[in-house]
C-alpha cells in the first residue's frame, strides 16, 4: 500500500508518493503554477468568495486529482494521505468557511454573522474531499492542524522541522514563498506575521521566470570577470550552466546544463552580485536596461523592481517583527530560512540585499518543510496526538502587517529603495524619522549551514514529474465588445482570448496563467469597459459545477 504526501503552496502544488511497508520516496509531482488566477493568497481568496467555494473546491481537487495521474497505480491502493499549507488553501481544499479569513475585522464579521472557524487536526475518508466515485473511498486524508486562526499547518511545519521551537536564543525562522510565513522567538514567546512577498520570490510575475525545477537558473557566481550560472537538472540539484557576459549576452563557455528559465533564487542571486560587481549602482536601473544570463533569458528592470517588492516586504517584515517585540537589532542570533527559496539560494548573497537580516549571527537553510511534515506524518515518524498537542501548545502573538503602521512605514522605504532608487542614507534617515533605529552597516558574514541540497531532499527513485498544463478556463460573457483585442495584448501573461460563442462574445481566461484580481489589465485596457472580471465562472473541467458569481 501506499500514501501520499501533499503541500498545497501558493505558488503550486507538490506531492510525494510514499511506499508504506518500507518507508521509501517513489515519485514527486509538481505543478508549475496554482491552479487559481492570482499571484497570492488574497487573490485566491476573492476568486473562491467571487465564484464560489464549491467550484473553487472542484477545481483544486481536479488539479490534485490530475496529479495522481501521473503515479500510475490504482487509487485504491492509496490508503493514507497528509495534507499541509496555509490557512487558504486548506480551506479551499476542505470546502470549509473561508469569509473568516477574508474579513478579519470584527465589526465586518459580526455583520456578516461570521465567527472565527477553529482549523484543528481533521481526518477525512477520500470520498468525502474527492467524491464518490474518486476510488478514493477508504483513503485516510489528514489535514494537519493550525497554530492559530490566522497561522497555519505550514507555519507548524517549519517550526517543527527546524530545531526553532527548541531554541533559546533570539531567533526567526521564515518560509521563503510567495506568502512568506515567519515567526520570531524571544524565550517562550513567540510572534508570527506572514509578508505576501508576492510570486516574484518564485520566479513568477518575471519575464522569463519559473518556480524551482529543472532547468531553473538557481544561482549566479562571478568567475573570471564573467557571470556562471547555475541550473536545476533533472535531480533538482545544482549543475553547470553558461559561463557568459551579463551585458553583451556572449557566451564564453557552455555549459553541462540547459536553462530554460530563472527561478527566485536566481534572480536574488542575479541582483545581489549586480549590485556587488557595479553593475547596478541605482534601483532598478541595469546596463541596458537588462541582464542576459542566457539563449533567450534576460532580467529587465521591471523584473529587478518587482523582485525588490517581494525582497523589500520580507525585510520590513522581519524588522516589524523585532521592533513590535521590543528586540534590539543585535540581539538576533538565529535565522532559519525554509521552503524552495530559502533551500536554493545563495544566503550570503540574499543577505546583502536583505532578505535576511544582515545582523544574524547565523543562517540554517532547510528545505520544504510543509511537505517534510505531511511526509513524517505519513511515515508515522509523529504521532497524530503528538502534532495536534504541539500546535495547540504554541501560543503566538500574530502581527496583521496590512493594518500595523510599523510594517507600513518600513515597506514605503523599501518601494522606494527597489523602484525609485532611494539611496541607503535616506533610507535610515525615514527610519530613524518614523522612530526607529537604521539598519547597521552590513557586517561580518555569519556562519552559515545549509541542511540539504535540495528542497525535496529525496524526490523517489522514479524522480520528479512536473505538471505545466493545468486545463482550467474561466470565462466571462463579454456585453459590446469590439472585437479589438487590446485586452489580449494588455495581459502580462498572455493568459486570455477574445471568444465569439453562440452568436455572443466571450473572454476566456486560462485559469493558472491569470494574475487575478491583483492584476486587471484587461479590465483597464477595454476601451468600452465589456469586461470587469465580475461575472466569471469556471469551465472546461470534466465534472466541474460552474456556479455565476452573484
Amino acid at each position: 500500500m501506499y500514501g501520499i504526501a501533499l503541500d498545497l503552496g501558493t505558488s503550486g502544488f507538490r506531492l510525494q508518493l510514499l511506499k508504506l511497508e518500507t518507508g521509501n520516496a517513489i515519485k514527486t509531482v509538481m505543478t508549475m503554477k496554482h491552479p487559481l488566477p492570482g499571484g497570492n493568497v488574497i487573490d485566491h481568496l476573492g476568486f473562491a468568495i467571487q465564484v464560489g467555494e464549491d467550484s473553487v473546491h472542484e477545481i483544486i481537487t481536479h488539479t490534485i486529482r490530475k496529479m495522481f495521474d501521473e503515479l500510475h497505480i490504482p487509487l485504491s491502493m492509496i490508503s493514507k494521505i497528509a495534507v499541509c499549507g496555509n490557512p487558504i488553501q486548506l480551506s479551499l481544499f476542505q470546502n470549509i468557511e473561508i469569509r473568516d479569513l477574508a474579513y478579519a475585522g470584527k465589526n465586518m464579521q459580526k455583520r456578516l454573522g461570521i465567527e472565527n472557524v477553529k482549523r484543528g487536526l481533521e481526518i477525512y475518508k477520500g470520498y468525502e474531499i474527492f467524491g464518490i466515485d474518486s476510488g478514493l473511498d477508504e483513503c485516510e486524508i489528514i489535514v494537519l492542524p493550525s497554530i492559530e486562526h490566522e497561522i497555519g499547518a505550514d507555519a507548524l511545519a517549519m517550526m517543527v522541522k527546524t530545531d526553532f521551537i527548541e531554541q533559546e536564543e533570539v531567533s526567526i525562522v521564515t518560509d521563503y514563498g510567495t506568502n512568506a510565513e515567519m515567526a520570531l522567538k524571544v524565550g517562550d514567546r513567540i510572534v508570527t506575521c506572514s509578508a505576501a512577498a508576492g510570486p516574484a520570490i518564485e520566479g513568477q510575475g518575471i519575464k522569463c521566470g519559473m518556480l524551482a525545477s529543472p532547468g531553473a537558473i538557481s544561482d549566479v557566481n562571478e568567475e573570471n570577470g564573467y557571470w556562471r550560472i547555475s541550473v536545476l537538472d533533472e535531480n533538482m540539484g545544482a549543475g553547470k550552466g553558461d559561463l557568459i557576459d551579463p551585458v553583451t549576452g556572449d557566451i564564453i563557455e557552455k555549459g553541462d546544463v540547459k536553462a530554460r528559465g530563472i527561478t527566485g533564487t536566481g534572480v536574488i542571486s542575479a541582483v545581489s552580485l549586480a549590485v556587488s560587481t557595479g553593475l547596478i549602482s541605482q534601483m532598478p536601473e541595469l546596463p541596458n536596461g537588462r541582464l542576459i544570463l542566457g539563449e533567450d533569458i534576460c532580467l529587465t528592470n521591471r523584473d529587478i523592481a518587482e523582485a525588490g517588492k517581494a525582497i523589500g516586504a520580507i525585510r520590513a517584515a522581519h524588522l516589524t517583527l523585532l521592533i513590535e517585540s521590543g528586540v534590539e537589532y543585535e540581539d538576533l542570533t538565529c535565522m532559519y530560512m525554509s521552503g524552495a527559496s530559502g533551500t536554493y539560494v545563495d544566503a550570503e548573497k540574499g543577505r546583502k540585499i536583505g532578505l535576511t537580516p544582515i545582523f544574524s549571527k547565523k543562517i540554517v537553510q532547510f528545505g520544504n518543510t510543509s511537505l517534510g511534515l505531511a511526509r513524517d506524518i505519513i511515515l508515522g515518524k509523529y504521532e497524530l496526538r503528538e502534532i495536534e498537542d504541539l500546535a495547540e501548545r504554541i501560543k503566538a502573538d500574530h502581527i496583521m502587517l496590512a493594518s500595523n503602521e510599523t510594517f507600513k512605514n518600513i515597506y514605503a522605504c523599501e518601494l522606494a529603495y527597489w523602484t525609485e532608487g532611494m539611496q541607503d542614507e535616506m533610507y535610515n534617515f525615514f527610519l530613524e524619522s518614523y522612530g526607529m533605529p537604521g539598519l547597521p552597516d552590513i557586517t561580518e558574514p555569519p556562519f552559515i549551514e545549509r541542511k540539504v541540497s535540495r528542497d525535496i531532499e529525496d524526490t523517489g527513485y522514479e524522480g520528479i514529474s512536473i505538471i505545466k498544463d493545468l486545463d482550467m478556463i474561466i470565462e466571462e460573457k463579454s456585453k459590446g465588445c469590439m472585437q479589438c483585442r487590446i485586452c489580449e495584448r494588455e495581459c502580462p501573461e498572455n493568459a486570455l482570448r477574445v471568444v465569439p460563442k453562440n452568436g455572443d462574445i466571450y473572454v476566456d481566461y486560462t485559469a493558472h496563467l491569470c494574475l487575478g484580481m491583483s492584476c486587471k489589465r484587461c479590465v483597464g485596457a477595454c476601451p468600452v469597459k465589456a469586461i470587469n472580471y465580475k461575472q466569471i465562472r469556471p469551465i472546461s473541467v470534466e465534472g466541474i459545477s460552474a456556479v455565476q458569481s452573484p
